[in-house]
């Protein structure tokens, strides 16, 4: 155990409502309990949207006035995307969201009942005593012009994967197909070439084609230094 985990558990008090919610995609669950681990109120089934999360702000209030908590530490798995709208929805209403990790979270599962198995309601519980336990971070959320751009480089970056993958597609069907094609185009993403692989022919229909055909489809992109003899 290393100072930071110390440092963790030590912010946990009597006043200190831990919760642990269990992410998905439409319903969220939650579980409560104390800093020694004693599950406080019943678990917790919301939506994840504006209404669901209205929902669990009011839940935690009930609790920590039922049982005098002052204190709220609300954590969860960053798991997907699903997790960001509630993650921001509490940090807007000042309530402070850690992150567990998953892989801690999958092997804590057994702890309570010697079975792997997944739960909802199990998950929420196991994520709430991961923070009694000190395994958690603060997740960093960009808000305003900072989170445009990270959001804008997640989109480039999945562009750029989309891209090769269409690129390696294209370059397994020349080679199965047309194994000759790069010693006439060197380059096949340029416009003639790209003109020519439009209209589908294989090597044997582009042999039987009428070379101003040919040239007639490649002008309709390139109009200049492309003629019968090239």
């Amino acid at each position: 155990m290393n100072y930071k985990q110390n440092e963790k558990i030590l912010q946990l008090t009597d006043k200190t409502l831990i919760i642990g919610v269990d992410i998905a995609k439409q319903k969220h669950v939650a579980r409560a309990q104390d800093f020694r681990g004693v599950q406080i109120g019943k678990p917790l089934y919301f939506e994840n949207a504006l209404e669901g999360f209205q929902r669990f702000t009011y839940w935690i209030d009930e609790l920590a006035s039922q049982h005098t908590k002052s204190n709220m530490i609300i954590g969860m798995e960053p798991t997907g995307h699903y997790w960001l709208p509630l993650a921001y929805w509490l940090m807007e209403k000042g309530l402070k969201v850690v992150v567990v990790n998953p892989a801690h979270v999958k092997k804590s599962k057994e702890l309570d009942d010697n079975s792997p198995t997944k739960n909802d309601v199990k998950d929420a519980r196991v994520i709430s005593r991961l923070i009694q336990d000190g395994r958690y971070s603060e997740p960093h959320l960009p808000e305003g012009i900072y989170a445009d751009l990270r959001e804008g480089m997640n989109m480039y970056d999945q562009l750029m994967k989309d891209l090769q993958a269409v690129q390696g597609r294209v370059h397994q069907w020349i080679d199965r197909y047309f194994p000759e094609y790069p010693t006439v185009f060197a380059n096949w993403e340029g416009p003639s070439s790209l003109q020519i692989l439009k209209m589908g022919l294989f090597p044997d229909e582009i042999a039987g084609t009428d070379e101003m055909t040919i040239l007639a489809e490649i002008r309709k992109k390139v109009t200049r230094g492309v003629g019968l003899k090239k």
